[in-house]
């Protein structure tokens, strides 16, 4: 799970001010708490797409003190993420995955983009493509 933290304040006309010590850019607000956290997480995708698309690192979320608020992105997101952390650290462009993987650079394209699904089959090709495998471990939640 990726968890980010991030800073909820009143705002000067009832809303409530979403800001990301840990990625710096990542602006929202909402009505409510809840809503606040909500349109967060729709940020944070926005912001980590934009750094995917101008190949740029992901910054690493901090330690969450307890109490602290946080948003936690969505599964298919964290997958597409760690995809794109792992071509990152082996030097992998999209074109040489689509080489690998025997698909044309738009299918990758697509595979790392949030605004489209993926099946899981894709990405844990992709992941096979890199000489990695995709795990998931179920937790309680608390």
């Amino acid at each position: 799970m990726i968890k980010y933290r991030v800073k909820l304040e009143p705002d000067d006309n009832d809303t409530v001010l979403v800001t990301a010590p840990d990625f710096p850019g990542v602006i929202t607000f909402g009505d409510t708490r809840e809503e606040a956290l909500h349109h967060a997480v729709g940020a944070f995708r926005e912001m980590i797409a934009a750094k995917i698309h101008n190949k740029e690192p992901i910054p690493a979320p901090s330690k969450i003190k307890k109490g602290e608020p946080f948003i936690v992105l969505p599964l298919q997101t964290e997958m597409k993420v760690r995809l794109y952390q792992s071509m990152m650290d082996k030097g992998v462009r999209k074109a040489e995955l689509a080489r690998r993987m025997k698909l044309h650079r738009q299918e990758v394209e697509r595979i790392l983009d949030f605004h489209q699904s993926t099946s899981l089959n894709k990405i844990e090709s992709a992941f096979a493509a890199l000489g990695q495998s995709l795990q998931i471990e179920v937790t309680e939640t608390v």
